[in-house]
């Protein structure tokens, strides 16, 4: 029955439950507070991994209040001489912060104060970037502001291709909860960053040091390699999705499950997806950009994934970011190739965009939003990095709505000092609970918390059997058996 509200029906049963078109993931994403990709913030800086030449901070917003981001609808209203500025220099950023790493940065993830970078033979390494917007600092890019003495974070490995954290948000999971505010504890996943090695496999790295405190621990090891019988040679992919983790490898897809962490088990290995260069994951679906396109798998189970549909001749897939009913794929000479999923198992090319030819070497793509509008921040490989702006109230007429279709339009660019090659993820902004259903924020009311996995699953799963419903109340709710 729907919901009601002093006799007033609010809801519908597709509002909380499968519906039968399937066309309801990325809603359902966002009920159960999984996060959508939707509202991720950027900020001020945009970060760029550059290959051999290191990495840099792009300036791509206001430093006051509102933070627009430059050449915007929102600077258009908020700064209009800053605006006028930006497009007499043919929409051209103007302000970076690079830094030469000692090895080649292939992937960048920023959380709180410290960047993570996956260097290829030089390992990975955690940056201090805590002094990114800070005048009285010449180097704001910090690998250690001490001899190795004092601090090393920094983690050796043979071929460090990718580099992933349970969640982009600043945690201390190690805090004791407090029981007067009812609150869950931290899964021990959160404790961990994880690096997919192309020789050697799976590293799980304890991060505790940056955020307890403590100015005498300031030190990086590997807690674990994870590699049996060479089932991650080649990863060169990876997403984790609470207590699961997806790695693209030489063998396929590879789904582990770290309930323990240090104690990983191989779940399942999908070896008919080849070349995995990029996954994301958004309720009970993961999509994952492979050598022959887009393809997605159900795992809503993740012991037992298929693949449920595919989408291919796309180009050249190399990045790609899912946020609510569209996927945005980075596909080099294309450009960006725009997908609905709406219905994950029924993916449609929505539009091909490469800003009139100025698109041509698309390596990677993240969305984030600011004020009103949506955006797309493209790491443009030899031509560095673009800004387009997805919606606004000018262009997209349902700009406010929970998905509107986007209308692109570039705004910005900068000639980096190097091939832009990937981009780190914004902060998640509504996310609360994981894909296993572990508590990341704590709510603002006493007892308020996420549903745990078991609770969520009462929602949409019998006996293993997914079950869907109709809006039509007169209509009994179909199962749909699992193959």
């Amino acid at each position: 029955m729907s919901h009601t509200v002093r006799s007033r029906e609010t809801k519908r049963c597709s509002d909380c439950h499968v519906s039968e078109a399937n066309d309801n993931n990325a809603w359902m994403a966002q009920l159960l507070t999984l996060g959508t990709g939707f509202v991720n913030f950027v900020g001020r800086h945009a970060w760029v991994a550059l290959g051999e030449h290191g990495l840099a901070a792009v300036e791509v917003s206001h430093w006051r209040e509102p933070q627009a981001v430059i050449g915007s609808f929102l600077e258009r209203l908020a700064y209009p001489q800053g605006y006028a500025e930006h497009q007499a220099r043919d929409r051209v950023l103007t302000t970076s912060h690079q830094h030469h790493a000692s090895g080649a940065v292939q992937d960048l993830q920023l959380r709180g104060e410290y960047l993570f970078a996956a260097m290829g033979h030089a390992g990975m390494r955690v940056f201090d970037v805590a002094n990114i917007d800070n005048k009285d600092f010449s180097e704001r890019i910090v690998t250690a502001p001490v001899s190795p003495l004092g601090q090393d974070l920094h983690i050796p490995s043979r071929d460090a291709a990718a580099v992933a954290l349970p969640t982009t948000m600043p945690v201390a999971p190690w805090r004791t909860p407090l029981p007067e505010n009812l609150e869950q504890p931290m899964h021990p996943i959160y404790h961990y960053a994880l690096i997919a090695d192309r020789e050697e496999g799976l590293i799980l790295v304890n991060v505790d040091t940056l955020t307890n405190a403590e100015p005498r621990d300031n030190f990086l090891e590997r807690a674990l390699l994870f590699n049996p019988d060479g089932v991650l040679d080649g990863a060169q992919a990876l997403r984790i999705a609470g207590t699961w983790v997806l790695v693209g490898c030489d063998r396929g897809l590879v789904v582990l499950d770290l309930d323990v962490p240090l104690a990983p088990r191989v779940l399942a290995v999908i070896e008919e997806l080849e070349d995995v260069r990029d996954i994301e994951v958004q309720f009970r679906y993961a999509f994952v950009a492979d050598r022959k396109g887009l393809a997605v798998v159900d795992i809503t189970e993740p012991e037992m994934p298929r693949v449920a549909a595919r989408l291919d001749n796309l180009g050249s897939l190399q990045g790609l970011y899912v946020a609510r009913t569209y996927a945005y794929l980075a596909a080099g000479s294309r450009g960006l190739v725009i997908v609905d999923i709406e219905q994950p198992t029924a993916p449609r090319v929505d539009r091909v965009w490469n800003a009139d030819g100025r698109l041509r070497d698309t390596r990677d793509v993240v969305i984030g939003s600011t004020g009103v509008s949506l955006f797309a921040y493209l790491a443009d490989g030899k031509n560095g990095l673009a800004v387009a702006q997805l919606t606004s109230p000018e262009t997209v007429a349902g700009y406010l709505g929970f998905s509107p279709r986007p209308a692109p339009e570039l705004i910005a660019t900068y000639a980096t000092g190097g091939e832009a090659v990937a981009l780190s993820r914004g902060l998640d902004r509504d996310r609360a609970v994981d894909e296993s259903g572990h508590q990341v924020s704590v709510f603002g009311r006493i007892g308020a918390r996420p549903f745990t996995l078991e609770e969520m699953r009462r929602l949409y799963l019998r006996d293993h059997d997914v079950y869907r419903v109709r809006d039509d109340l007169a209509a009994p709710a179909r199962e749909e058996p699992r193959p």
